[in-house]
């Protein structure tokens, strides 16, 4: 496994080691042992998840305000374009956002902080997001942020309009969102 550093203080992009022959391949998709050793983080996962959609959704900017969640997400099917928005307003990179291509192909993974927002367009036919999570869902506790808001201008890589969830069109600008201290 090796792990980067992003643009985004805390965010890391994970490369497992991959062992393939003609077969197909085998790769450790998590090891907390492991983990912890690269990046001295100890994460309490608590929750698996796992999302299909098609061509041009477009799920988020989500994230849970009271009961943040650490999110490690991989592609296992198709690809997607991933997309992570600081809104901690004590960080260094608050209001900065990243986007990153995770694919069954290239097996990328994704370490994203609490106090993040997180969505992803499907650049694919379809596309398969598996992710853990440190906090469990709480509909209670989750927000929204406008995956449009001008004032972050996302490129999200889409060749067409976005499939979008009745509550994604009700997204808030970053500006009138509840944020993180």
């Amino acid at each position: 496994m090796q792990i980067f550093p992003t643009s985004l203080d805390g965010v890391l992009q994970i490369t497992p080691q991959v062992f393939g022959d003609e077969r197909g391949y085998f790769y450790e998709s998590f090891n907390a042992r492991t983990f912890a050793e690269l990046t001295g983080l100890h994460p309490d996962f608590v929750q698996d998840n796992h999302s299909r959609s098609t061509r041009h959704v477009l799920r988020g900017l989500h994230y849970q305000i009271r009961r943040p969640q650490g999110k490690l997400v991989r592609v296992t099917v198709g690809e997607i374009l991933d997309v992570m928005l600081d809104i901690r307003r004590s960080s260094p990179t608050f209001g900065k956002w990243q986007s990153m291509r995770l694919s069954a192909q290239n097996k990328h993974q994704l370490w994203i902080p609490p106090g993040f927002a997180h969505g992803f367009a499907v650049l694919s036919e379809w596309a398969e997001v598996q992710y853990k999570t440190t906090d469990y869902w709480m509909p209670e506790h989750e927000r929204c942020i406008a995956w449009n808001d001008p004032a972050l201008g996302i490129d999200w890589e889409l060749d067409g309009p976005p499939n979008l969830s009745a509550k994604d069109q009700q997204g808030k600008p970053l500006a009138q969102a509840e944020v993180y201290p």
